[in-house]
């Protein structure tokens, strides 16, 4: 069900065969490009590597000042977090812990938290509940640290016309009193595919799907080609074209490396079922602020979760169910 079982099972030269696993510069230097790329990339690099250095060495640079150039060195030379084992993915998220610490002078909490044996995430929509109120969507920005300056939002809520579901006319950016008489109102989101073609596309690898059904990114392995965004056929994934913006006393402290962590410019972001809350046991956080209930989110391989009923007991549907992505997002309706 997870595509995490693609290694590269050598010592860098992609042909030894001795087992072992790549550090970041030899999967930075084997994956296939032509000659000139190489140089770029490679003269990039040991620019931005011989300033670090020498800010670290220098004999004037504060103690604070090197320690958080060699943090950011080893940051810089880390391996895919797929190809990373647990000590390294815990080491990797301290590094960020102190760096943040370093730079705010606060302290901030990052998780490295893998999936639950015997969890596989799924969500449904009651239709006939929804109001949009767009309560989802306010506790999405809140919950997941997302740009405040963009008003990046991963979650959109339509308003269609009553007897019709058109999404190239429904309304997304609707600002009168709901429920508007004669609409009713459909969320969208990552739908978290089981075969999901954003991750077929991505060139680096720095989208995949987890065992627990979450379609996730490593935001410092990604490049930001945006091939990923393309292939979605749902409008499920953002692209920050500048730094997130999030007031200081704004930051959700509480962070999973896959998740809601402080993202860079220039990478992709996306739902992601609130890995940061679901992996400890609780609701995302849309399902939690929905005022109506019309948010449903659990486990399928448990028989006795919620949305196990709904959908034993309920017509539901799933969008663009022809395209063979088959999306963990159900809708149903009263």
């Amino acid at each position: 069900m997870d595509n995490t079982s693609n290694e590269n099972t050598s010592c860098g030269s992609g042909n030894c065969g001795c087992g072992s696993k790549p550090d970041g510069i030899d999967q930075k230097l084997n994956k296939h490009t032509d000659r000139r790329n190489m140089l770029k990339s490679l003269t990039a690099g040991l620019l931005a590597g011989a300033g670090l250095v020498n800010s670290s060495c220098s004999v004037t640079a504060s103690d604070s000042t090197k320690e958080k150039k060699e943090l950011e060195w080893e940051e810089y030379f880390k391996g895919n977090y797929q190809l990373m084992t647990d000590d390294e993915k815990e080491g990797t998220v301290k590094r960020l812990e102190r760096l943040y610490e370093l730079n705010n002078a606060k302290h901030t909490s990052i998780s490295a938290q893998g999936p639950q044996e015997d969890v596989l995430y799924g969500y449904a929509f009651n239709i006939s509940k929804c109001q949009g109120y767009m309560d989802c969507v306010n506790a999405c920005v809140q919950e997941n640290n997302q740009d405040r300056g963009s008003q990046m939002q991963y979650i959109r809520i339509h308003e269609h016309e009553n007897g019709q579901m058109n999404f190239d006319l429904a309304e997304d950016d609707y600002f009168h009193e709901v429920p508007a008489e004669g609409h009713f109102y459909m969320g969208t989101q990552c739908f978290h595919c089981e075969n999901p073609p954003c991750v077929d596309v991505c060139p680096v690898k720095a989208t995949w799907k987890e065992k627990d059904g979450i379609v996730v990114i490593d935001y410092d392995w990604c490049i930001g080609c945006r091939y990923c965004m393309a292939a979605c056929p749902y409008d499920g994934r953002r692209f920050n074209w500048s730094t997130p913006e999030v007031p200081e006393e704004e930051v959700n402290d509480n962070q999973h490396y896959l998740g809601n962590r402080l993202r860079k410019k220039g990478v992709m972001e996306k739902c992601t079922f609130c890995i940061q809350r679901s992996r400890e046991g609780k609701n995302p956080a849309c399902v939690e602020a929905c005022p109506t209930g019309a948010r449903i989110f659990g486990n399928l391989l448990d028989p006795k979760s919620e949305i196990r009923w709904v959908l034993a007991n309920k017509k539901v549907f799933r969008l663009k169910e022809d395209l063979g992505t088959e999306p963990k997002f159900w809708y149903f309706m009263d």
